[in-house]
Parts: structure tokens; sequence; C-alpha cells
């Protein structure tokens, strides 16, 4: 199983891409709980608080695409780098201005989320240019995907670590510089600056016209319902279960559950159609969500949170795939963009839903939620695999795939193409 993440890993450039990217991610990773903290220790109420993350978190979902599209334009160095600096400006002043003027408040964190520099989007269009087969390339989404897990773990760690060593408002400060240091380490590297997008036909949709991008958008909304579901409705289980510590073994669970899933899944070289497999992979991950509503004791449910988690990053390293395969040419980045902001949308959205129905229906009908939103997301799977399985409008055609002993003719990733 290492072997293959190895191979990657020893790949130029390959090492340094990731961590560059993961380190630069860092801000956005523990901006929510770096805000609540920081409201906290200034005094402001938990409205305040969640009101400020709220808003940094839409514009964070508004600016990804936007950015993205600039990136495809312009190139990488010329726009990740200025948006982290801005960013982490934003992010800065927010820390030391004073929490009664809230208009501030609330601009710095329209600033700080709207101009987080792409970089989730920008490594996944580099792989191709770095890694020589296509296999390596579907290996390096699934490890991409796990890593993620890792960050988002690792993260609020490193959150409290610097809460506890100085202060709130230091700990966004330390947070967004290093950040920005991630992002030029990234931006700086020679597959990052020699990268460039495929000629682009100028349509102001852009990536979103694609028919099989959104049919992707349209499912993995509903994944991302499903996992906001499940933040609030192992909430109200752990009140009634031990509070806190067990609210945290469940989440801790389902990133366990990600991070051996998508490990496994990376390991493998799979063959057959990827619309045909992410098929699967949603089915079992709604299948998996269903023994939820057990509500066994805190051990058992932490291993039901883990099940829950495991076909997570299979499906999104799968769906990474068929991204890169639908992107219109010269739209890899933005195309890969909206897919994170349309999981980020659709867990605010399961968030939001799965409070009503927990205070309707008790916690049952709570852990019901990503059941019914992983059937959803199969259904329109289902509902769109002819659009999913034909060529996509950025294809292009190559004659000899060294992946093909019969050298059939097949689409090739459209983020290999250079201008």
């Amino acid at each position: 199983m290492a072997a293959g993440y190895l191979e990657i890993l020893r790949a130029r450039h390959a090492a340094r891409l990731l961590a560059g990217t993961l380190v630069g991610r860092l801000p956005n990773a523990t901006a929510a709980i770096a805000i609540v903290l920081f409201v906290r220790a200034e005094g402001g109420t938990y409205s305040l608080a969640g009101a400020l993350a709220a808003v940094y978190g839409v514009a964070n979902a508004a600016g990804q695409p936007l950015l993205g599209r600039l990136v495809d334009r312009h190139g990488q160095p010329r726009v990740q780098l200025p948006a982290a600096v801005v960013s982490a400006l934003g992010m800065t002043v927010f820390a030391v201005s004073d929490l009664d003027r809230l208009p501030v408040a609330y601009l710095c964190m329209v600033v700080a989320g709207l101009f987080t520099p792409p970089l989730e989007g920008g490594l996944r269009a580099l792989w191709s240019s770095v890694l020589r087969r296509q296999e390596q390339v579907h290996t390096a989404y699934a490890m991409d995907a796990v890593a993620q897990e890792l960050l988002f773990t690792v993260g609020p760690l490193l959150v409290t670590l610097c809460v506890s060593l100085w202060s709130a408002s230091a700990a966004l400060v330390v947070l967004n510089l290093v950040g920005v240091l991630g992002a030029l380490w990234v931006v700086v590297s020679p597959p990052s600056r020699a990268w460039r997008s495929a000629p682009r036909e100028a349509h102001w949709l852009g990536a979103l016209r694609s028919p099989g991008l959104l049919a992707l958008l349209g499912a993995f909304l509903f994944v991302g319902i499903a996992l906001g579901s499940i933040t609030v409705a192992a909430l109200s289980y752990a009140d009634g279960h031990g509070g806190d510590a067990v609210y945290g073994w469940l989440m801790a669970g389902v990133g366990l559950g990600a991070l051996v899933g998508g490990t496994v899944y990376g390991a493998r070289h799979w063959r057959g159609a990827p619309e045909r497999r992410l098929q699967v992979l949603v089915a079992l991950l709604a299948v998996c969500y269903v023994p939820l509503t057990l509500l066994p004791g805190p051990v058992g449910m932490t291993g039901l949170t883990t099940l829950a988690g495991v076909f997570l990053a299979p499906a999104i390293a799968c769906a990474f795939v068929l991204v890169d395969r639908h992107a219109p040419r010269g739209t890899v980045t933005e195309a890969f963009s909206w897919i994170v902001t349309t999981f980020t949308v659709g867990q605010s959205l399961g968030a939001a839903a799965a409070g009503p129905v927990v205070e309707w229906g008790g916690t049952l009908w709570g852990f019901v939620v990503p059941g019914a939103a992983g059937a959803v997301s199969l259904l329109v799977l289902l509902a769109t695999g002819r659009v999913l399985a034909g060529p996509s409008e950025g294809a292009v055609v190559a004659v000899s795939s060294e992946n093909d002993p019969n050298r059939a003719v097949e689409p090739r990733f459209s983020s290999v193409d250079r201008a």
C-alpha cells in the first residue's frame, strides 16, 4: 500500500507541492475555531462568533470559483500569492480590531474569506504535470483527499496550542502568516510557475457550462448535506451520552474512517469507468449512514461514525477524476474550486436542516437526514449517468495511451494541455 504513495512523493516537486498546499490551507482549515476562540476571548457572544464565522464561510465559498477562474486565465503565482496576502491582512486587521466596531469585523471576514487562495484546486491541476502516468494521478487524488482529513484533524489542535502559548489574536496572526508562507512555497516552485491552462473559450459560465460538471455538483451538494447533518445530529446524541468528550470521539470517528478508506482506495489502481465506480461508492456511503439510526452506546456509536466515513474520501477522489475529465478546456482550476464550494455549501445546508429536524423528532430523525441525503446523491448520479459517461467538452484525443495496451483512442486529462 505504501509503495504507491512513496512513488508519488518521490516524484520531483510532488512532496513540496502537497506540503506547501496543506500549510497554505491551514488558515482556512482553522478559521472557524480560531474566530470563535478570539470572539470569546474578547468578551463577545456565541451568536456573534457564529455570525462572523458564517460570513467568513459564505465569502470563502463565493471566492473559490472566482479566484479559480482567475488562476486559469493568469496563472497561479499572479493570483494565489496576492490572494493569500490580502486574506491574511483581512484576518490580521480583525485580530487587532475592537469588536465594538462590528462593521469593520464583518468587512474583515468578507475580505479574509473572499480572498482565500484556491490552493486545493490549484494542486489538483498540477498533479498531471508532475506525475507521469494517469494511474499515478488517480492515486494522488486519493492521497490528496486523505491529506485534507489530516489537515482538518491537526489544524484545531494547532489553534488551541497557539492560544495556550500566546493568545487568540496571536493565533489568528501566526496561522495566517504561516499560510502565506505555504502559498509562497507553492507558487515559486517550477511546476506552479510553468503551469498554464489550456486555451479557453470565452464564456460567462466558465466551467459551469459543462453538463457533466453540473451533474457532479448536484450529487456532491447532497454528500455535503449528509456530512453537515451528522455534525448536528452527533451533538444531539452526545448531549445525552457524555457531553463534549463523546462528541469529539464521534467526529474523530468520521475523520478516521475517511483516512482509512482514502488510504486503501488510493493504494489500488482501479480499472473500469470512474462514473460507475462513483455510483457504487456513493451507494456504499449512503448505506453506511443508515446504521447511525441504531443509536447504540458511545463506543458502538463511535464505531458507526467511523464506518460512515470510510467511503467519503474514496468518493471525493473518484469525483476528482471526473471533474478533470468534464472541465471545459482552460477551466480546470475553476472546476475543482466549484466542487470545494458546493461541498462547503452542502455542509452548511445540512447543519441548518438537521437542527430543526432534531428539535422536532429527536436524535433518531437527525441521523435519518444523512442517509436520505446520500440516497438523493445516488439518485442524481444514476439520473445523470449518461451525461457523466459521455465525452467531455475539453477532452483531447490521445492516439497512443501508455496505459492502454491496445492503444485505443481515449480522452486524456484536460489539465495536461498547455497553452
